[in-house]
Formats: C-alpha cells, sequence, structure tokens
C-alpha cells in the first residue's frame, strides 16, 4: 500500500529555516506531479509549491523566493526548503503526490497525514 510520510516540521522563530521532507513507502510504478499544501486554522488548504517529474516548479506568490522545492526521482522523496520563515507560514503542511501504483493502473492523488510548522517567537 502506499503512503506518504511527511517529517521535518516543528518550532522556529521568524526569520529561520526548516526543510520538510516526504518519503512514498510501499511500490510504485510512477509518480507525476508532486507537491506541498498547506492548511492555517479557520482557513483553506492551499498550495505551496509544486514540481514535475521533469524539475519545472511553480510556488504561490507569498513564498516566492524564500522557499524551495525539489525531488529526487529515483527515491520517490521530495523536500521544501524553507528560509525566512514568517509568522503567516505557520500552518500544517502536507505532500501530495499523484501516483500511479502499478504499470496498468490509474494515476491517483495521494496524500499525507500532515506536519505541524509554527513560525513564533
Amino acid at each position: 500500500q502506499v503512503e506518504l510520510v511527511e517529517s521535518g516540521g516543528g518550532l522556529v522563530q521568524p526569520g529561520g529555516s526548516l526543510t520538510l521532507s516526504c518519503a512514498t513507502s510501499g511500490r510504485v510504478s510512477l509518480i507525476n506531479d508532486m507537491g506541498w499544501y498547506r492548511q492555517a486554522p479557520g482557513s483553506q488548504r492551499e498550495l505551496v509549491a509544486s514540481i514535475t517529474r521533469g524539475g519545472r516548479t511553480k510556488y504561490t506568490a507569498s513564498v516566492e523566493g524564500r522557499f524551495t522545492i525539489t525531488r529526487h526521482n529515483a527515491e520517490n522523496t521530495v523536500w521544501l526548503q524553507m528560509n525566512a520563515l514568517k509568522p503567516e507560514d505557520t500552518a500544517v503542511y502536507y505532500c501530495k503526490a499523484a501516483i500511479r501504483p502499478t504499470f496498468y493502473g490509474e494515476l491517483s492523488d495521494f496524500w499525507g497525514k500532515g506536519t505541524q510548522v509554527t513560525v513564533s517567537s
């Protein structure tokens, strides 16, 4: 069974940095787009950054220049390097990936359970 497992969240002061990791467990045939989303209390879940299998990236405007998304296709892992963190970055961060578990299977979206990021002094 395919699962996405996030790690790397925590408490950091404003201006600090964190790196989130999302690893895929279980056998997969193909992973297409991968991305990071976040959800703050009382807010809708929003896309933070995404990356295609070929490495093309996209960022929401509020994190452009501060966050960097990368991936390792052979290891089925995606990272989110977060610099110059602000209190408004506080949220639960979720990993999402479009995965085809088997060669003849369908491409479906899989989500991780989330990791808390708190930016506070």
